[in-house]
């Protein structure tokens, strides 16, 4: 295991200490503590949390950041405050067989005490090291002895692992891996639904704008009406982002001329249809298998995208983006570096890349360059899994479950 770094070279926080009464109880069996400290890692440790629950059968803990929808069966804590007495209070409360923290977040008294307890300590999803915000050290050596407690570092590329590796620990304890799964990447659909509608638009061009604000409209007409030039059979596919925008949007196209078809009518898209309106969020998946590129709306004109790149990137539809990631910059950024998706900056910007996406070949690239980023996340995954399970499989040997 991490060897432990020496005692106190670290303050005590005056902080009042939560007591084992006012926290949830600790179930029986295994138990592994994931610890968030931000939105980048969350929907990872997420995926992370449900594979240990489902295939495993054991507790998860969460602490930190718990932004969104709430995992089925997680139980949630406060992170202890990182004061050596606070720290023993809660590992002595949930005794945890081993602990995964993400993005690179450091404690030292926590660090200490689970080197101490012998606990296998992962850091995952890891960019540099830093040092949990009140607890900077001029102590020389600090970063040093902190990440000497560490049993593994899953850095998310060259630079990071090289950060690690300067901080002290172990280069064998370091690896470049990328980024963990995030979790609900596959949307679901109807297989039988997805062949009937791939059949009925037969070899036509298709391309689709997902949760396309009001404000964004106009640009993806543009584009349709600049990429039907090079293609008149194709069709755009559009999803409003708010679903009681898909009537009033029938009637406006028809107003202007376009062939329409709403599926809300329960009306399906006909040799001359040019847009498809649909406006349930609840079939993103079925569309995004039936296009192969697919833009997502919010990221132009709106604060941000309204739904995460990486689930058309799982279903193999190429990426179109504004330049505003909103919520999802970790992932856009993941993408961009991969060449996975195309940003565009204005209305000609995106009529110029989806014209440029028409060509059959120029979409698979850029789809499975997106479909590498995101299959690459699961082997990480599974990786930190199979070191969870080596520790849940000592404590058993060790009569602790």
């Amino acid at each position: 295991m991490a060897t432990a770094p020496s005692r106190g070279w670290w303050p005590a926080t005056g902080r009042r200490r939560r007591s084992h009464a006012e926290r949830p109880a600790r179930p029986l069996g295994g138990l592994i503590w994931l610890h968030v400290p931000g939105q980048a890692s969350l929907s990872a440790m997420r995926e992370l949390a449900r594979r240990l629950i489902e295939e495993d059968g054991v507790a998860v803990l969460m602490t930190g950041e718990s932004g969104g929808p709430r995992a089925k069966g997680v139980i949630f804590d406060q992170a202890p405050e990182d004061g050596a007495q606070t720290v023993r209070d809660f590992l002595d409360h949930w005794r945890p067989d081993a602990v995964v923290f993400s993005e690179g977040e450091i404690r030292p008294a926590l660090l200490h005490e689970c080197a101490e307890r012998q606990l296998m300590l992962i850091m995952a999803d890891a960019s540099d090291p830093w040092f949990l915000r009140g607890h900077e050290s001029w102590i020389p050596g600090a970063m040093r002895r902190s990440v000497s407690a560490l049993s593994q570092v899953y850095a998310i590329d060259q630079a990071a692992m090289r950060a690690w590796r300067r901080a002290g620990i172990a280069p064998a304890r370091v690896v470049s891996a990328g980024r963990m799964e995030e979790s609900s990447l596959a949307l679901p659909c109807l297989e039988a639904e997805r062949e009937y509608l791939a059949a009925a638009m037969m070899t036509r061009p298709v391309w689709f704008g997902a949760r396309v604000p009001r404000s964004e409209e106009g640009a993806v007409l543009a584009a349709q009406q600049y990429a039907m030039q090079l293609a008149h059979r194709l069709l755009l596919i559009v999803m409003p982002e708010d679903p009681a925008r898909a009537a009033p949007l029938a009637r406006e196209l028809a107003e202007q001329g376009w062939v329409t078809a709403s599926r809300s009518d329960e009306e399906e898209p006909e040799t001359e249809t040019a847009i498809y309106i649909v406006n349930d969020a609840a079939e993103l998946g079925l569309w995004y298998r039936l296009a192969p590129v697919s833009y997502l709306g919010g990221g132009l004109s709106g604060t941000g995208l309204l739904t995460s790149p990486l689930e058309p990137a799982a279903l193999g539809s190429a990426i179109l983006h504004g330049p505003r990631p909103g919520g999802f910059g970790p992932q856009i950024g993941r993408l961009g570096a991969a060449r996975a998706a195309r940003a565009v900056a204005s209305i000609r910007d995106l009529s110029e890349a989806l014209g440029d996406l028409l060509a059959p070949d120029r979409t698979a690239r850029l789809a499975q360059a997106a479909w590498g980023v995101v299959s690459d996340g699961a082997e990480v995954t599974e990786a930190v899994l199979a070191d969870l399970r080596r520790a849940l499989a000592a404590a058993k040997a060790q009569g602790r479950i």
